[in-house]
């Protein structure tokens, strides 16, 4: 499939990144400071990125498992349905979690994640997300701790992808589509 031209425009640098990262970690330890191990778990593919550097501030044992979900394919929008592509492995009855997220759009796939892994009766869980879109929001759902919020832009990289392209940027960056379409 032949892509539209685009060029990125850096909107969050790496080293703003970082320093939020160090920011949230210190929180991140104060709410589960009485666990002697957090199940961080990262929602696949967009978190990847987040959820490495968050695991290495947090200074506390922690596990990590993965949940791939997907409402968007390889779109720019939203398909408002959820699927949930990977469970996680491990048994979260009684444990303490943090769902890593890396962006909060229309907030259905955080929604959905959220109510799929309290039916399994965690002692604790929170949400993280890096990006916060709230103008796009059609749910009630807000992570306990964001990273950035940001205007209604189509972002990339950090682990953000655009039809699995830019995953690889450090930074997060806006596209400009340059063919006018």
């Amino acid at each position: 499939m032949p892509h539209r031209p685009y060029v990125i425009d850096v909107m969050i640098s790496a080293k703003t990144i970082a320093a939020r990262i160090e920011e949230l970690s210190r929180a991140i330890q104060e709410e589960f400071a009485d666990t002697d191990k957090l199940v961080v778990v990262g929602l696949l593919r967009g978190s990847f990125v987040f959820i490495a550097d968050l695991v290495r501030e947090i200074d506390m044992p922690v596990e990590v498992d993965f949940l791939e979900a997907s409402s968007y394919g390889d779109g720019m929008e939203s398909s408002r349905e959820v699927r949930i592509l990977k469970d996680i492995r491990g048994q979260i009855e009684g444990r303490d979690v943090l769902v890593v997220e890396d962006i909060v759009d229309t907030g259905y796939t955080l929604e959905h994640v959220i109510h799929l892994l309290e039916s399994r009766k965690p002692r604790k869980l929170r949400t993280i997300a890096l990006l916060d879109k709230p103008t796009r929001r059609e749910t009630g759902v807000r992570a306990d701790w964001i990273g950035f919020e940001i205007p209604d832009e189509f972002v990339v990289g950090y682990g953000i992808d655009f039809a699995q392209r830019n995953r690889n940027l450090p930074y997060i960056g806006k596209v400009r589509f340059t063919d006018g379409a």
